[in-house]
């Protein structure tokens, strides 16, 4: 009984001290938030990006919905980042207890990306707290030039000298070839040494260096070409410049790469026709070219004589990489240069079968108000490789291929200008997609795969076709973005305004084709070079190539 008694004594002091709770609530502080919010005057209260900042003064105002507790109001509850998370100094003065002023200490830098977060860290001084805010902003162009301004014939011979410097000075040195990438060390690149060995041509016409110094690169060139691995005639895309030997572009492409080779290919006979042959060392190069073209099998490459093309072929995997060459990407110049081989040649009808699907390449197809008779909108460099030296001012049964090319890059110059994606800075100034790095690796970049890249090779490597639009777009990536995209080999491979990325590095397959596509706005000397061979001018016929 006893214990019954305390245990209802117990139960109503519950009660009692349960039903007093009632009377009294409990006053938890309303959550802290931002009543407006502007950055140089412009309302941001309901944005996270935001563009067109000016640089210079650059001033945040934020209201908050109670005042502010003061000793929360610093540099690590309000910050100022750029892309690269580095914090922007910057003074916070809180004004009227609940209004904050942030102000960037120094000018920032144009078109470029930077974040404000407003950090969980500040507190009302009722105790409420925040849910942490950013904005992502955008300076805006900075009209004053990155460097002094030239003219625009002297812009382009800087752009070419300078980029030039990539196949001179940072050539691998036992090979004399051009590294795939300049932080590739001894990884040489087939495709790229062709783009190389024309570039040594405007080297010496444009003066950056002697004819002679020009012969004996070429001589180390040819001779490492002469020792290295061969897959019926054909070297492989990637090749150990110190020994010569193939390095696997993947675990089966470890053999010979009849694109690449053909990019080579281009190459030597373009400085054949450069040699004068009442020269001794220039004679005895002469030769030495010959041989090497006309040791190329591309007729071994038709895999048992099928009426197309195939790219690779390994001694270890032999076909498996398993790629016929049907229709039209880049690789024009390889049937062509196989249809005009004097050993090992193609009958035209490789041509129209495998390159032209027997008349299914055609497609006819309007973007943007410019027809494009192959194809749909591509990478740029679809209209560069294959016509560094193969001038494009001819027609086949196919198209007019100086329609295609300068459309293409029309369309892809429209399509930058319309936007859709609305990535920052893209304009008829910012414009260029093509396969090259990104921030995450390599891509092929192009109004069907748009990551928000620009890649100065597309725009420059096209100054044939679009004149205008080209050097409006040299002119940006000079002047406008040039502190961060110009260095010691031309312009790095790309960047992206809406990540605040730039790339680090430079790609030979992109460096070649700016000195030589400007070279063949300026003077038409590659153009002139290539389609001077005796055997160029009969696979034009043998295909039925006729001059627009």
């Amino acid at each position: 009984m006893i214990k019954n008694a305390i245990g209802l004594l117990l139960v109503g002091l519950l009660v009692i001290a349960c039903s007093g709770s009632d009377d009294k609530d409990i006053d938890f502080p309303d959550p802290l938030t931002i009543e407006s919010w502007t950055i140089a005057t412009k309302d941001v209260t309901l944005a996270s990006t935001i563009a067109d900042i000016p640089c210079d003064d650059v001033v945040t105002e934020i209201t908050f919905s109670e005042a502010l507790n003061p000793s929360t109001v610093n540099t690590q509850n309000f910050k100022i980042t750029d892309a690269a998370g580095n914090a922007i100094p910057a003074t916070i003065t809180l004004q009227e207890n609940r209004k904050v002023l942030i102000t960037a200490s120094s000018k920032l830098s144009d078109l470029s990306k930077y974040m404000l977060t407003v950090s969980t860290g500040i507190a009302g001084v009722n105790g409420s707290t925040l849910s942490e805010r950013s904005l992502t902003f955008y300076t805006a162009i900075d009209e004053s030039p990155d460097f002094p301004v030239l003219s625009d014939d002297e812009l382009l011979t800087l752009v070419q000298k300078q980029t030039f410097r990539y196949f001179w000075d940072l050539a691998e040195p036992s090979s004399g070839m051009a590294r795939e990438r300049s932080t590739s060390g001894n990884v040489v690149t087939s495709g790229g040494s062709g783009f190389g060995i024309m570039a040594i041509i405007v080297g010496v016409e444009r003066g950056f260096i002697t004819r002679s110094e020009g012969m004996q690169r070429m001589n180390k060139i040819v001779t490492f070409l002469e020792n290295a691995d061969r897959f019926h005639g054909a070297w492989s895309h990637w090749i150990n410049g110190s020994n010569g030997t193939a390095i696997p572009f993947s675990t089966k492409d470890d053999g010979g790469d009849l694109v690449e080779t053909s990019f080579l290919v281009q190459g030597l006979l373009t400085f054949r026709q450069y040699l004068q042959a009442s020269d001794t060392s220039g004679n005895n190069l002469i030769n030495r070219i010959n041989t090497l073209w006309k040791d190329v099998e591309w007729d071994w490459y038709r895999k048992s004589n099928e009426e197309v093309l195939y790219w690779h072929w390994s001694s270890n995997y032999n076909w498996d990489m398993n790629f016929p060459m049907y229709g039209y990407f880049e690789e024009q110049i390889t049937y062509f240069l196989a249809a005009a081989s004097p050993t090992h040649s193609i009958p035209k009808s490789v041509y129209t079968n495998g390159y032209g699907r027997n008349g299914a390449i055609k497609t006819g197809g309007t973007h943007y108000g410019y027809t494009l008779p192959l194809g749909t909108p591509s990478p740029l460099f679809w209209v560069h490789y294959s016509y560094v030296g193969m001038n494009p001012n001819f027609s086949d049964e196919f198209a007019n291929y100086w329609q295609q090319n300068v459309n293409a890059t029309l369309i892809n110059h429209a399509y930058c200008v319309s936007n859709p994606k609305k990535y920052i800075g893209y304009s008829d100034a910012c414009w260029g997609l093509t396969s090259s790095d990104n921030s995450t690796g390599y891509d092929a970049h192009s109004p069907a795969n748009d990551e928000g890249v620009i890649t100065p090779t597309a725009a420059l490597s096209s100054f044939p076709y679009t004149p205008e639009e080209s050097m409006k777009a040299l002119k940006f990536f000079y002047y406008t973005v040039g502190d961060r995209l110009w260095g010691d080999y031309g312009f790095y491979d790309a960047f992206n305004l809406t990540e605040g990325w730039t790339a680090d590095s430079y790609l030979a397959i992109d460096q070649g084709p700016i000195i030589i596509m400007i070279e063949n706005y300026r003077s038409g000397l590659l153009w002139d070079l290539f389609e001077s061979a005796p055997e160029v001018q009969a696979a034009r016929t043998k295909l039925g190539f006729t001059n627009n």
